[in-house]
């Protein structure tokens, strides 16, 4: 599950009507944070037994960061395990391979995984295009130093350049540019670079009318939670 697919079923889990409460804003950042880990340095990690020791803290920033975190990783579990996500990272993965020959298909399986998770942000900005501004106002809003600081007190290993990659990420509004094809290319090798695998040919262009299509018509079962789901996974 991508940035504004967790922001969705937390706002969900709220209420979508806008009477609502509304979540805090380290709470919306908390639902990210594993993500923007793994983008400064995969060896950095917050795990939800962890994250669960702030959930009483008195500072309201702390226990919005330890919901979140707790929160991404229990739908993290139940969206990677969904028939939908299984059925269509499968399938994409199939028709990449099949484009570039890859006979181990490590390659496929990684981008068919992400890609699901990317235009399934896409369709959910096009149909709620105020949720793009939600997310970016309320992560805009929080500190990224005080952020960094909890992770290095709550993770095993540190970082300094968690406080530089937050604003960052805010200034450049990636997420915006999941709605084009030629966009979202560019978006998916930059992904490739940082993992270090050969970047993707102009002729995936072809696939994505048809993948925006199989997303766009399982969304409603992608973001469905199981009844099980629990945000103390």
């Amino acid at each position: 599950m991508n940035y504004l697919s967790h922001t969705w079923v937390l706002l969900g889990s709220y209420g979508h009507n806008a009477d609502s409460p509304r979540p805090c804003d380290y709470e919306v950042a908390g639902t990210s944070l594993p993500d923007w880990l793994s983008v400064v340095d995969r060896k950095v990690r917050v795990r939800s037994q962890a994250a669960a020791d702030w959930l009483e803290d008195t500072d309201p920033a702390h226990s919005g960061l330890a919901r979140g975190v707790m929160r991404h990783h229990a739908d993290d579990a139940w969206f990677h395990n969904s028939e939908a996500f299984l059925r269509l990272s499968i399938d994409f993965a199939r028709q990449l391979r099949d484009r570039w020959g890859d006979e181990t298909g490590m390659r496929s399986g990684f981008v068919g995984h992400i890609l699901v998770e990317i235009l399934l942000d896409a369709r959910l900005s096009v149909d709620h295009p105020w949720l793009l501004d939600y997310y970016y106002e309320a992560v805009g809003r929080v500190d990224a130093g005080k952020i960094e600081t909890w992770v290095n007190q709550t993770s095993r290993q540190r970082s300094d350049r968690i406080a530089g990659l937050i604003p960052r990420l805010v200034s450049e509004g990636f997420l915006r540019d999941y709605v084009d094809d030629e966009k979202l290319l560019l978006r998916l090798n930059q992904v490739m670079r940082r993992v270090r695998l050969p970047e993707l040919p102009d002729s995936v262009l072809a696939m994505f009318p048809e993948a925006r299509d199989r997303v766009r018509e399982q969304q409603t079962e992608l973001l469905t939670p199981p009844r099980s789901a629990s945000t103390e996974s």
